[in-house]
């Protein structure tokens, strides 16, 4: 297959990139992000990769993606307090770049497989018990209402047959590397990364016991890989969107499983705050999602929190010495 990775800098795309630039199927992938990006340099086949720097909100798309393109996963954007703090911003880059690439597959021959990050963020108060993809989207913030439009457009699309398109509500991303980014849930990632390399993390809450919907890089990736192969008819034309598997953690279960994979005297960098910038609209995030669905489907399962601890010291703590307490 020929794949096109939007916001390929990241860590995701970046991850993405390698499990694909390993797959014996010789997949070529395309890489593209606002600033330079390049192959993973531990992926075994960086050969097959090209990477472009692009701005997709007013790129000349005809000259970025080649015709012969298979699909597309789009993991460009803006985080949730970055999109909340600059709307312009966030609807430029989370909408209107969508919207521009979407418009530009649309018009070419194939139908192409289209693999949209969305998020939970696009759910919002009052939660039911569980949540399920047939609970209506009411999003508490700016980020969620952005992808909301891109999920109304990906069903819209994918309806008249101009694509083949699904769009995955991610959990909540843990452990993410380097330095803290303009998501809320920042902290997520924070409580284990910034410990281990000795640094202090912000929680912006008191309460340990909040609970909050995850998922390991290793395991996302694996399901976006799976979701390239999936028959198209598995949802409804019309109904694209599907919540990715993930696990109901707390505040304390992510401590223990720092102390248990790093050693007590990690927690001792770890600040708790009420009344932060961020509190409330932590509040406002679902947290017990029903994925059978996604089980259903063929999707992975989430791993533990303490495999996602241990599978970011083993894979990506670079520098960082930490004998796992196991």
């Amino acid at each position: 297959m020929k794949i096109l990775i939007t916001g390929a800098g990241g860590f995701v795309g970046q991850y993405l990139a390698r499990k694909l630039l390993d797959d014996a199927s010789n997949h070529l992938v395309v890489l593209t992000d606002v600033t330079a990006c390049s192959p993973p340099s531990n992926a075994l086949n960086p050969h097959n990769a090209t990477s472009v720097k692009a701005d997709l909100s007013t790129a000349d798309l005809a000259a970025l993606i080649p015709n012969d393109i298979n699909a597309v996963v789009i993991l460009h954007g803006i985080m949730s307090a970055g999109a909340e703090a600059n709307l312009d911003l966030g609807m430029r880059v989370n909408f209107d770049a969508t919207r521009h690439l979407l418009n530009h597959l649309r018009h070419l021959n194939s139908r192409i497989r289209v693999i949209y990050a969305s998020s939970i963020a696009v759910y919002g108060r009052p939660f039911p018990h569980r949540i399920t993809e047939d609970v209506f989207p009411t999003p508490e913030g700016s980020y969620g209402v952005e992808k909301l439009m891109c999920e109304a457009l990906i069903n819209d699309y994918t309806r008249r047959g101009f694509i083949e398109g699904f769009s995955v509500r991610l959990p909540g991303i843990t452990v993410r590397p380097g330095p803290p980014s303009q998501a809320a849930s920042s902290f997520l990632s924070g409580i284990f990364r910034e410990p281990l390399a000795g640094r202090r993390c912000l929680v912006p809450t008191r309460d340990r016991g909040m609970k909050f919907w995850i998922c390991s890089p290793k395991v996302l990736v694996e399901n976006l890989v799976r979701l390239l192969r999936l028959p198209v008819d598995v949802l409804p034309r019309h109904k694209r969107a599907l919540n990715l598997p993930g696990m109901l953690v707390s505040i304390q279960e992510m401590r223990d499983a720092l102390a248990k994979v790093a050693g007590e005297d990690k927690l001792q960098y770890i600040d708790e705050a009420e009344g932060t910038e961020f509190e409330e609209l932590v509040k406002s995030w679902p947290s017990d999602f029903d994925v059978s669905l996604a089980l259903r489907l063929g999707l992975a399962p989430a791993e533990r929190v303490e495999n996602a601890a241990e599978d970011y010291i083993a894979d990506i703590g670079d520098g960082l010495i930490v004998k796992p307490h196991l």
